[in-house]
Parts: structure tokens; C-alpha cells; sequence
């Protein structure tokens, strides 16, 4: 008996060492992730930024004689002019346009005209809407103080849109910077990477890290880089216009055409505003404008998406909605890249066919 009591006790210390450790790097692991989890989504994107920045980075390291730093440096100033500028002039038009609706109806200038007959033949909603403008028409002061609760839950929805898109530009500041210092620093960034991928799937770990390259590139280039030149094209060119908080419906936009619904649904109430506000003139530009804006995926995807890379809308729209709700504004363009990474690479797994028992070859006899 004394062998077995002895061994059972030595299982037991090893058993208790064991656990003891694995509870210490289980509590070193979290503390970790909790120390980091606030650069996780910046990181991801700048990852993401770099992989589809990738390839321009490659033509301007070697137009400025081989100087990855250089490049890195110029490449990421000309992204982030390329995103900022845009994003300041039409954030700048949601202030001006709400400073000036408030003053228009501090003076009572602000008029609203009466509803198209057509308004009132709207299914289900036709009626109440007719009903509400031509209040609204008659009396401004007093339609809006019946609407006051549904004003409320509006401003405070817009609120939480504004303060998440100018969390949302620190974020793409920060992450335009780590995808500058992963491009010059490329060469050690992609071994790091293909190690990791051995590490993890073995012998198809490399395909795996290659199928995961290719596929970011393509949806940050087809799906994510034609959503934003829609979304800042669009708005541009309500600014121009004259429309009201043209800033926050390009916002509104940019989340239409990540989850591949278009600009349309929300350029023809826009239109329909313009055709009753502005000139003419005005509203044919702007509707020739609209109808190239809205149209001009059908031309970018099919070159940027790349061959062979099909994307289902519907893990487009999840990843994008899912990531917006989670992470905010940023949070639309990685939760689509990688929901959609992810569902190429279970079907990449999915397909993966077991290698045949190898057959010892038998040479047949003359």
C-alpha cells in the first residue's frame, strides 16, 4: 500500500502544480487582453489597411529607389488626406446645416411648405404623414411639440452618431499609423505571419495565410473602398447642393453601401427635397450626379472584388451590422472583413479533401 499512497500523492502535486500554473497564464492571458482590447479594433483595421494598401506601397518603394520607410510615410499622409479632408468638410456641413435650422426657427423663418398630393397616397403611412405635414405647415411650433418625445429619441440617436463618428476618425487616425509602421516594415511583418499560420495549421498554413491575404484585399478594395468613394462622392455632392446636414446622410449612405443595399433608397428623398427647394438647374446636376454616384460599383467591383473571390451579401450585411453596432463606425468596415475572412476560411476547410493512402506501385508485367 505504501508505493500506491506514495504515487497517488505525487499525482495529486502534480495535479495541483498544473492547475496552479494554468490558472496563473489563464489570469496573466486575461489581464493581457484586457489591457489591449481598446487597440484591438484600430489594430485590425490598420492590419486591414495595410494588406489592401499593400500592392501601392509595392509601385512607390520601388519608384523611390527601394526606401520602404519612405514610402510607408508618404502612403499613409496620402490616406489620411484622402479620408480626413473629405470627413471634415461634411462634418463641418452637420453643424452649419443644424446652426442655421435653429436660428431660421428662433426667428420664425423657417417655413414649411405643404405636402404633394401624392404623399397622401402612400400605403399605410400616407395618411399620417400627410397629416403631420400639412400640421407641421400651418403650425411649425405645435406639430413639433406634439412630435416632442419622437424629437428626443432622434436627437439623441443623432447624438450618439456624431459622438461615435468622431470616436470613429480618432480611431482611423490611429489605425492610418500602424498600417504606416506595418508597411515599412513589411518583410518582417510577413514572416512573422506565415510563421503563425504554420504554427497553427501546420503544412496549410501558408495557403491558408495566402487565401487570407487575397481575400482582405479584395473586400477592403470591392466592398469597403467602393462604399467609402460612393459614400464621400455622394456627399460631396449633396453639399454642393446645398442640402441640409449633407455630413450625416453620407454617413448614413456609407452604411447603405457597405451592406450592399446602394445610396439609392436614401438619394430619392433627397431629390425629392431638392426638386421642391432648389432650382431646377440645380436638381437636374444633382440627379445626373446621383444616378453616376449609385452606378458606379457595377464598374469598380467587378475590377477591385477580384476573380474567384464570391462574397455572400448576406455575411457582408451581418459582419457589417454586427461590427457597427459593437465597435461603432469602424467597427462597419472590420466586422465585414472578417465575418467575411472568416467564412472563406471554413469553406476553405470545408473543402479540404484527406490525401489517399499512398499505394505502393506495382509495375505490370509484359
Amino acid at each position: 500500500m505504501a508505493p500506491e499512497t506514495l504515487a497517488d500523492r505525487q499525482f495529486m502535486d502534480r495535479a495541483i502544480e498544473t492547475f496552479i500554473r494554468l490558472a496563473l497564464i489563464a489570469m496573466l492571458a486575461a489581464w493581457c487582453f484586457d489591457i489591449v482590447r481598446p487597440f484591438i479594433v484600430p489594430s485590425l483595421w490598420g492590419l486591414i489597411i495595410a494588406i489592401g494598401l499593400h500592392p501601392l506601397h509595392a509601385r512607390l518603394h520601388a519608384a523611390l529607389g527601394g526606401r520602404p520607410a519612405l514610402a510607408a510615410i508618404l502612403l499613409s499622409l496620402l490616406t489620411f488626406a484622402a479620408l480626413m479632408v473629405p470627413a471634415a468638410l461634411l462634418s463641418g456641413s452637420v453643424l452649419d446645416g443644424a446652426h442655421i435650422l435653429m436660428r431660421d426657427y428662433e426667428e420664425g423663418m423657417l417655413a414649411v411648405p405643404l405636402p404633394p398630393d401624392w404623399v397622401a397616397g402612400l400605403p399605410l403611412v400616407g395618411q399620417s404623414i400627410d397629416g403631420f405635414w400639412r400640421d407641421a405647415s400651418d403650425n411649425l411650433a405645435d406639430a413639433l411639440r406634439r412630435a416632442l418625445p419622437e424629437i428626443k429619441m432622434a436627437l439623441h440617436w443623432l447624438g450618439g452618431v456624431a459622438a461615435g463618428a468622431g470616436v470613429g476618425i480618432l480611431q482611423f487616425v490611429f489605425a492610418i499609423a500602424i498600417a504606416g509602421v506595418l508597411l515599412a516594415h513589411e518583410g518582417a511583418g510577413r514572416r512573422a505571419a506565415l510563421t503563425f499560420a504554420r504554427r497553427l495549421a501546420g503544412v496549410r498554413g501558408v495557403e491558408f495565410a495566402e487565401l487570407a491575404t487575397a481575400t482582405v484585399r479584395s473586400v477592403t478594395r470591392g466592398i469597403l473602398g467602393v462604399a467609402m468613394i460612393q459614400a464621400i462622392l455622394a456627399g460631396l455632392g449633396w453639399l454642393a447642393a446645398g442640402i441640409p446636414v449633407a455630413g450625416l446622410w453620407a454617413i448614413l449612405a456609407l452604411l447603405l453601401s457597405v451592406v450592399q443595399v446602394g445610396i439609392f433608397p436614401l438619394a430619392i428623398p433627397i431629390l425629392i427635397y431638392c426638386f421642391f427647394t432648389a432650382s431646377t438647374l440645380t436638381f437636374v446636376l444633382l440627379l445626373i450626379w446621383t444616378l453616376l454616384v449609385g452606378s458606379i460599383d457595377n464598374v469598380l467591383k467587378p475590377i477591385l472584388l477580384g476573380r474567384g473571390v464570391e462574397v455572400p451579401m448576406a455575411v457582408i450585411f451581418v459582419g457589417a451590422i454586427g461590427g457597427f453596432l459593437g465597435a461603432g463606425i469602424i467597427g462597419l468596415f472590420v466586422g465585414a472583413v472578417v465575418l467575411v475572412l472568416g467564412y472563406k476560411l471554413f469553406v476553405a476547410w470545408l473543402d479540404e479533401r484527406p490525401e489517399p493512402a499512398a499505394v505502393t506501385s506495382v509495375d505490370p508485367v509484359p
